[in-house]
């Protein structure tokens, strides 16, 4: 059983930063790894979108409207994805949702969401 757990969510004022942390586990403890993973956010009343994604490689690629203020890397143990937000504004505001896909040892490589966690900034 895989999961994914977004943490590092909060309350923060607008021109301030906050680090998401997504981290993968196996219930199995089988040996695995975060390939790709991306960041989705969704606002009240809004559609989900997409925020940022990281290539098994390392490429990254950002939506227009954090370009230059977010950042997603990897950790070198290849378990968790980060999301480093610089320079918050008020319609940063949203709940953050991780998507992960991860391989392990016995599982087929698949996509896993978070429960995702609040980001709340206040203007």
């Amino acid at each position: 059983q895989v999961q994914v757990v977004e943490s590092g969510g909060g309350l923060v004022q607008s021109g301030g930063s906050l680090r998401l942390s997504c981290e993968a586990s196996v219930t199995s403890g089988s040996i695995f790894r975060i390939n790709s993973a991306a960041w989705y956010r969704q606002a009240p009343g809004k559609e989900r979108e997409l925020v940022a994604s990281i290539s098994s490689g390392g490429r990254t690629s950002y939506a227009d409207f954090v370009k230059g203020r977010f950042t997603i890397s990897k950790n070198s143990f290849q378990n968790t994805v980060y999301l480093q937000m610089n320079s918050l504004k008020f319609e940063d505001t949203a709940v953050y949702y991780c998507n992960a896909q991860v391989s392990t040892a016995i599982l087929v490589p698949a996509n896993y969401w978070g429960q995702g966690t609040q980001v709340t900034v206040s203007s």
